[in-house]
């Protein structure tokens, strides 16, 4: 049970952090984790050769270390996908936010549905696994009739719960995008 429980913590955790990227109109620091930039020969996340700030709500400042870099962070911020422009003073790149439109945001909230569901699909999945092992221990003679239905209703209160948490995120990030 504790195995199938943290199974399906990570995916709840994973799916928080998809949705931590997803660029909603304000200023969020997480859309640059998967942006890499080449720092001395070796791909290096940009929270590792730079500061990251959030001085309004619809503006990220990044600050390099080494003022060396400035411009290969550029170039890895207009190469990723994140869809931002970065404006570059020579000292710091700002990363400003621009309005969303409705039809963008609609986009935005079919995105995290299909994100959302995914999670929900890998959940079950969880349980499946779960089940079988449950069944092929009675078949194996490790538990009883009794203990498999209770396993098995066991296994489906978590079922339950984690994909009941997984469309309170939706809902929320959902409201986040709408609401702007």
């Amino acid at each position: 049970m504790k195995e199938l429980e943290e199974k399906m913590q990570k995916t709840v955790d994973k799916l928080q952090e998809s949705f931590s990227e997803v660029r909603a109109g304000r200023a969020n620091p997480a859309i640059l984790n998967k942006v890499s930039v080449e720092y001395y020969g070796v791909a290096t996340p940009i929270a590792q050769v730079a500061g990251i700030s959030v001085p309004e709500a619809r503006m990220i400042v990044i600050q390099p270390w080494d003022m060396n870099i400035l411009k290969d962070i550029e170039k890895a911020i207009l190469a990723s996908d994140i869809g931002l422009n970065p404006n570059n003073d020579g000292k710091v790149i700002r990363l400003n936010f621009p309005e969303l439109t409705e039809e963008r945001r609609k986009e935005l909230v079919k995105d995290i549905k299909k994100v959302a569901e995914e999670s929900k699909v890998s959940v079950r999945n969880i349980r499946r696994d779960g089940m079988e092992k449950i069944k092929a221990d009675l078949k194996n003679g490790d538990i009883t009739e009794d203990e498999k239905s209770k396993s098995e209703e066991n296994v489906q209160k978590l079922t339950d719960k984690y994909i009941a948490e997984i469309d309170k995120m939706l809902e929320n990030k959902e409201k986040e995008i709408m609401n702007i």
